[in-house]
């Protein structure tokens, strides 16, 4: 099935299923919003608590904080976002559509990789075990002349990108022949900038209202607070802060589901450093998140950094964990070294001293920051897209199942009467009443117990347990593992045990140390 299908598939199981709907969907929807069903919550609520226990619970000295949302618009000015948070934005004259000029040449080399894996692939299945990828590589002319494309057009992108050259951006589009993905053509207008950042008014009356940002990240409110989070908490350097908090960027090309989206959630975690020990903490992290993201057991194959080619005007290193989406490698995190940078414009637009004293080697400073950015939603979507899966059974039948990590199900245990009736309903209800203090659980009654494991396969519940007639005599059930649908009977007794151990965040923290 080609990988545009399988993500249409996973879009429509979202909303069929209860995580994902289009926001005000009985008004049609709302462009690039999104509201989260009851499981799509549950889901989300347990990514951001593993997430946050990695952070505060397994390092001593970062801390977390909520900061609001409406800052002071001086904020935006010292950060840069209100001068050069900007997009470069092209228009097709014939669909009318609007794109990022980046996305569309980004969307260019990965094509020439796509033709390069498909060439891989092809040589693979044709020589079996006796394949050399690389000698392949270094030989392979079609190979060899789509790297050469690819190169020579990163090449380009990168430096027009570093000195922002906008008519650089546009020659590269005319030159690679892109094509409009709605109308086909290449009428294009001239890439421009565009600010991201969303504006509304703070005031009891219009004269006196002065204008505000809806945050586009939700760093600078650690930024602000890094003193007196320092002086309350008595961290010393080096410390870091964490935080998960919304943020508004009005996108102009949002697209490809929750992946791009104008209203979305961040955990960001910004960690203090003496300067000129930034880029041993820069590795140091960079290795810690990685292992944050494989301890969920996705393959390390469908992980990657990505090194920027254009770094940030604040920062002096900056990579990304890539993630294997349907659509290609794609950003869910971002790791960035951005020097003393945002410590210092504050001190210098608000006019207060926001130097660490070091009690060591007695002397004040501006620290270095280390940040690690994780969007929730993202996170989210490669979660659903890697746990999809639709297996061919031994009787011919289908079924849809998210094997999603334990620890992160919405539902961790469906509760089944075999009938309704005899005493078998109580009974579920005395092992929910017994186990809902410890995990989510769920009671199903409606269907055969074949259409209820089905249903449960598809919200991704890893453990069923169905009570019969043999229950209420021995106090045995059946449990069913969903992902290799074997069944069990064990004492209801030891159903806490069995299932605790292996839905609880703490197993999954353990893999961190």
């Amino acid at each position: 099935m080609a990988q545009e299908d399988v993500f249409k598939k996973i879009v429509s199981h979202c909303k069929e299923y209860g995580f994902v709907f289009p926001s005000s969907d009985i008004y049609d929807g709302l462009g690039a919003v999104y509201d989260y069903g009851q499981n799509g919550v549950e889901l989300k609520n347990n990514i951001k608590e593993y997430w946050w226990k990695s952070m505060v619970l397994l390092h001593e000295n970062i801390v977390g904080i909520d900061s609001a949302i409406f800052m002071h618009p001086t904020i935006w000015k010292a950060s840069g976002h209100v001068d050069a948070f900007n997009d470069p934005l092209i228009d097709n004259r014939d669909s009318k559509k609007r794109y990022r000029a980046d996305v569309l040449i980004e969307d260019q080399m990965a094509k020439y990789e796509e033709k390069i894996a498909k060439e891989i692939e092809k040589a693979r299945k044709k020589f079996g075990e006796a394949f050399d990828e690389e000698k392949f590589r270094e030989t392979n002319p079609r190979v060899l002349d789509n790297q050469k494309k690819h190169d020579e057009l990163h090449q380009r992108y990168a430096e027009a990108m570093n000195a922002m050259d906008l008519e650089g951006l546009k020659q590269i589009i005319v030159d690679e022949g892109i094509v409009c993905p709605i109308s086909g053509t290449k009428n294009w207008t001239d890439v421009r900038q565009f600010n991201l950042m969303f504006s509304t008014e703070m005031g009891s009356t219009a004269e006196s209202a002065s204008k505000i940002y809806l945050r586009p990240e939700t760093a600078q409110g650690i930024f602000v607070n890094y003193m007196n989070v320092q002086k309350t908490g008595r961290m010393k350097i080096p410390f870091g802060i964490a935080q998960i908090g919304k943020a508004f960027r009005n996108e102009i090309v949002a697209r490809q589901f929750i992946f791009r989206m104008r209203e979305f959630e961040q955990m960001e975690m910004q960690f203090f450093v003496k300067p000129g020990t930034e880029l041993d903490w820069f590795q140091t992290w960079k290795e810690t998140r990685m292992k944050w993201h494989q301890a969920l057991g996705f393959g390390a194959e469908n992980y990657r950094f990505h090194d920027h080619d254009k770094l940030a005007h604040y920062a002096n290193a900056a990579t990304d964990v890539e993630f294997k989406m349907p659509f290609g490698f794609k950003e869910v995190e971002g790791i960035h070294s951005r020097t003393n940078f945002d410590l210092s414009q504050h001190e210098k637009y608000s006019g207060r001293s926001i130097k660490y004293f070091d009690p060591q080697s007695n002397e004040s400073y501006t620290p270095y920051v280390i940040e690690t950015s994780i969007g929730v939603d993202r996170m989210f979507l490669s979660i659903m897209c890697h746990s999809y899966e639709e297996e061919k059974l031994e009787n011919g039948e289908t079924r849809v199942v998210l094997k999603l990590p334990a620890v992160l199900a919405p539902v961790k245990l469906a509760v089944m009467p075999l009938v309704k009736k005899d005493g078998l309903p109580e009974k579920a209800r005395e092992i929910i009443d017994n186990l809902k203090f410890h995990f989510n659980c769920q009671y199903d009654e409606k269907d055969s117990i074949g259409k209820r494991y089905r249903r449960q396969d598809a919200i991704g519940t890893p453990f069923c347990v169905t009570i019969d007639h043999d229950t209420l005599k021995d106090n045995m059930v059946t449990l069913r593992y969903r992902d290799t649908m074997t069944q069990e009977r064990v004492n209801i007794a030891d159903l806490c045990t069995i299932i605790e151990d292996k839905v609880s965040i703490a197993s999954l923290l353990k893999k961190l140390q």
